[in-house]
């Protein structure tokens, strides 16, 4: 496995790749990588050739005052892990390299990323979009590997990749767990013991909904009014951003819940923000 740093050198190697026919699979991440991101590295090895994984902490997706000084990082432990699992080229640019001085250029998504995420972190997803399609131009992938836990991020990068035209493969793995429910998150390390255990009040929540349709409720009214319920009495501190309910493909909101319904919602657990999603027919 190598690491490349250098942008010219990634361009260069992903048109060798191209040439000789391999199939190129792509893992963008951040870094500080846990099994969520193995289990991407593990789906792109299915479907590619040559997998690159992406270690970038992408300030244009951090609005003001959050989190970027502090996201965290391990650079060395992620290179470890991505070998053992199986990736090829580990691709770990510099910021200036990525977005020059004088840089101007961003990509934006419009409908999609008004919603959810979009109505909190306005700046959030022109960061995503724009950090995406520089990784789409450098490394020139034939399948690309985002997660469902970051579902909104995962449809507006579909659509993006569809309006453009590029000529990739989107593939949205499932969430991964720890064993009590929580979605795997960097962001879970601020976690004290206490604190880490009502983060489980978001899993908790959805699993509500969950059964709740499965018995027969339809209503989105009922089914937000029961989550509110189960999230204060697990975390009497939270929160809430949101909770929505939207169609899985185009994320407009639902009044009852029908084949393709997805619950998203964002919640702050003793000052950090998780987002969680379940799709619930």
């Amino acid at each position: 496995m190598k690491v490349i740093r250098s942008v010219s050198k990634m361009q260069r190697l992903s048109r060798d790749l191209t040439a000789k026919g391999k199939k190129i699979g792509l893992v963008p991440t951040m870094g500080y990588l846990h099994e969520g991101h193995l289990s991407l590295i593990r789906r792109a090895k299915k479907a590619a050739d040559v997998v690159i994984v992406t270690i970038f902490v992408n300030p244009t997706q951090f609005g003001p005052g959050e989190d970027l000084a502090k996201y965290p990082r391990d650079e060395k432990g992620d290179i470890a892990k991505i070998k053992a699992t199986g990736g090829d080229y580990v691709f770990s640019p510099r910021a200036k390299d990525v977005y020059p001085e004088d840089f101007c250029t961003y990509v934006t998504t419009e409908e999609l990323t008004k919603t959810l995420e979009g109505v909190s972190r306005p700046t959030h997803f022109r960061g995503v979009t724009t950090i995406v399609a520089k990784l789409f131009n450098i490394t020139r992938p034939d399948v690309a590997v985002f997660g469902m836990k970051d579902y909104q991020q995962a449809v507006v990068l579909k659509r993006m990749t569809r309006d453009l035209g590029y000529p990739v493969k989107i593939i949205i793995a499932p969430t991964v767990r720890e064993p009590d429910g929580l979605a795997m998150s960097s962001r879970n390390r601020y976690f004290d013991d206490r604190a880490r255990w009502e983060a489980v009040c978001l899993y908790y929540a959805l699993r509500s909904a969950k059964e709740m349709v499965k018995a027969g409720q339809t209503s989105v009214v009922r089914i937000n009014k029961e989550m509110v319920a189960v999230i204060m009495a697990t975390c009497p501190t939270a929160r809430i951003d949101y909770i929505a309910f939207t169609d899985f493909k185009t994320l407009k909101p639902v009044r009852r819940i029908v084949r393709g319904t997805v619950c998203s919602l964002a919640v702050e657990v003793h000052g950090v923000r998780l987002i969680d999603n379940m799709k619930l027919a």
